[in-house]
C-alpha cells in the first residue's frame, strides 16, 4: 500500500534538517512505532512493516522509549519453561 500526504515546503524543509533526507521512511517508523505503544501491532508485525528483523524492531522501540510489554504472567511462564527444561 502507498500512502502518500503533502507537506508545506518549509516544515519538509525543517523536518529533513531533523531528521534527513527519508521522510517517507521516518513517517513510517513514527506510524509503526506509535501503533504498537497503542497496541494495534505486534513486534513481528513491526518487524515486517519496516521490513527489519524483530530485535532491529525492539531496538528501535527501546530507542523510541518504548518497552516490551512483560507482565507478571509473562514471567511465570517463563520460569515455569526453564524449570521444566532444566529438570529433563
Amino acid at each position: 500500500m502507498t500512502i502518500v500526504f503533502t507537506l508545506p515546503e518549509r516544515i519538509e524543509k525543517e523536518l529533513q534538517e531533523a531528521v534527513g533526507s527519508n521522510l517517507g521512511e521516518a513517517a513510517k517508523q513514527a506510524l509503526a512505532v506509535e501503533l504498537y505503544r497503542e497496541g494495534k501491532l505486534s513486534l513481528g508485525q513491526v518487524a515486517e512493516m519496516l521490513d527489519i528483523s524483530v530485535y532491529q524492531a525492539d531496538g528501535l522501540l527501546k530507542q523510541r522509549g518504548v518497552e516490551l510489554p512483560y507482565t507478571i504472567a509473562d514471567f511465570e511462564h517463563d520460569r515455569a519453561e526453564l524449570d521444566k527444561a532444566l529438570a529433563e
